[in-house]
């Protein structure tokens, strides 16, 4: 599946290797004063990039998980007290915190959130208790702000910050009565007698202890994975919920490639990692041990047995019981974006190895709205922040919906890439954001002149999934409209303008792909429909329900041709 190092590599391999995950390594080779050079370069640019936060950050974050801390268990015991156990059960009583995720793989960075999780007795619900009281609790607190509970997600959370640090705070309440304080909540006990939901509250923490656990050198894992999150962020494939990667995908990829290297050193790694998944074969899955079975019951990733496992592009799965695809947003569209990326990658990679490129090369933002020509803009709108960010939340989540329909409804012919930047105009007087996707015909199939893709039922569908959100307010709008290169806004590009033309070799390369055989060229059209677009536009200024009705019809009398 993956070419070895070379014969100096394979030479040095001892006869029996130690193995950390389920496939043997592919080098056990160290590295030589070049890398190590390449390795000190790395981090000496990472610091640079201001990608470590300072040490006062660092205790503020631990003075807060430490309030959070106590303002649970002062809630888990006025519970107790109010349900009439005994005295002895109030002082026994106790939840107690961990943290998942970025934080506590060690690679977060200046003001990213914390993931954290709450465990409590059996007898305090998520429900009611989690998602009321203890919410009333924090709403009633200075210290808490943009407090948001999301109980309908997959993964139940109450967002809020404290003392201005972003936190995600899950709850998981397990069959005890009285929690310890030193609770293993890797040990298959903490699963006994709980819903699918705790289940997967508690899976983030006992992931994040798995992988640490999994991988030959944990510095070296979180130097490199550092590296790869903040490549991903710049190349726009950074976000679980619009179909990419999120934060536990891409440290389930770097620890196999860990696994796979286990004697390399960070900018060995990072090289690796783009030569192994530019040749991996997906959906072949990609896993750090064996899938484990348990008496339990819970369902485990297994394509043999469930269909719908079999419909999985990229599974990524993980190494907890019950083992799950985290990477289950992907979609056709999303993948190929992510192969080209790594090519992207893996070729600039080379070029450091051979010192004709630099680590700053590898990080160069990808310019998205150069690269196709048609893209779908949603506008997402509301009558205040605090709706904004709820609204835009719930149809955030809902744009993975509208690629996998597209798709669908063109039999694949149309390839959407949905880009997880969001845009703000601050010209507007409602509150505003706005998230683009960019569209061209599939590469190497042939076309009918003149054929055109009519997604107006496709947006229509969409609209009608957005619309059902149950916390909808008036004011909190969705407008979905068809744009072209040059029409995009200029509120989207780095103070206001567009960057100057590229060179010719750069633009044959971020634009060869709408090019060949894309979607018509917008330039083409004739002043009176460039005039009618540009009074279309101006939505905000008519009424909402011509607004809707022409962002319902948009897309399909353009016409991609």
């Amino acid at each position: 599946m993956v070419s070895g190092e070379g014969s100096s590599d394979s030479s040095s391999a001892p006869a029996a290797a130690k193995q950390y995950g389920v496939r043997k390594p592919i080098s056990v080779a160290g590295p030589t004063e070049a890398d190590i050079q390449r390795s000190a370069e790395l981090e000496k640019f990472l610091v640079a990039s201001s990608l470590y936060e300072s040490k006062e950050e660092a205790i503020k974050r631990e003075e807060v998980l430490g309030q959070i801390d106590q303002i649970v268990k002062a809630w888990v015991k006025q519970l107790t007290r109010q349900r009439g156990y005994t005295d002895q059960m109030v002082e026994d009583a106790n939840a107690v915190i961990f943290t998942f995720g970025s934080y506590r793989l060690g690679v977060h960075g200046p003001s990213a959130d914390i993931d954290t999780l709450c465990v409590g007795p059996s007898y305090v619900s998520r429900e009611e208790d989690f998602f009321i009281i203890l919410h009333n609790i924090l709403a009633d607190m200075e210290e808490v702000t943009e407090l948001q509970p999301v109980p309908d997600a997959h993964v139940p959370v109450m967002k809020f910050k404290f003392c201005g640090i972003s936190i995600d705070l899950l709850y998981a309440s397990v069959s005890l009565l009285v929690v310890p304080e030193d609770l293993d909540i890797s040990h298959g006990s903490v699963l006994y007698n709980v819903d699918e939901p705790t289940v997967r509250s508690l899976n983030g923490c006992r992931v994040a202890d798995q992988i640490l656990r999994l991988v030959p050198n944990v510095e070296h894992f979180r130097t490199t994975l550092r590296c790869l999150k903040f490549w991903a962020k710049r190349r726009g494939v950074y976000s679980n919920v619009t179909g990419f990667l999120g934060g536990v995908n891409w440290a389930l990829l770097v620890a196999h490639v860990c696994q796979l290297y286990p004697n390399a050193i960070p900018s060995m790694l990072v090289s690796r990692f783009f030569r192994v998944y530019t040749q991996w074969r997906w959906p072949n899955p990609v896993m750090l041990c064996a899938i484990e079975e348990d008496e339990l019951g819970f369902p485990v990733w297994d394509p043999r047995k469930n269909p719908r496992d079999r419909t999985h592009h990229m599974p990524i799965i993980t190494p907890a019981y019950p083992c799950m695809n985290s990477s289950y947003n992907v979609s056709t569209s999303t993948l190929r974006v992510m192969m080209e990326q790594f090519q992207i990658g893996n070729k600039i990679c080379e070029g450091i190895e051979l010192n004709k490129a630099h680590w700053n090369s590898l990080f160069e933002p990808y310019h998205f709205f150069e690269t196709y020509k048609n893209y779908l803009q949603v506008d997402i709108v509301a009558t205040n922040a605090d709706d904004l960010r709820s609204w835009k939340g719930w149809v955030e989540s809902r744009l993975r919906q509208l690629t996998l329909k597209i798709e669908r409804d063109t039999y694949g012919m149309l390839q959407c890439h949905p880009y997880p930047n969001e845009y703000v105009d601050t010209s507007k007087q409602c509150s505003h954001c706005a998230f683009f996707m960019g569209l061209q015909r599939k590469q190497g199939v042939r076309i009918q002149e003149g054929q055109q893709f009519d997604i107006r039922g496709t947006v229509d569908e969409f609209r009608h999934s957005v619309d059902m959100y149950m916390f909808w307010k008036p004011g909190m709008e969705i407008y979905v409209s068809h744009v072209c290169r040059k029409q995009i806004p200029s509120y989207v590009f780095p103070e206001g303008y567009r960057r100057p033309r590229l060179s010719r070799h750069t633009t044959q390369q971020h634009a060869k792909a709408s090019e060949d055989g894309g979607v018509d060229d917008c330039g083409s059209e004739s002043p009176e429909k460039r005039l009618k677009r540009k009074n279309d536009t101006d939505y905000h200024e008519s009424s909402p329900d011509k607004a809707a009705k022409w962002a319902s019809l948009k897309a399909a009398k353009q016409g991609f041709s």
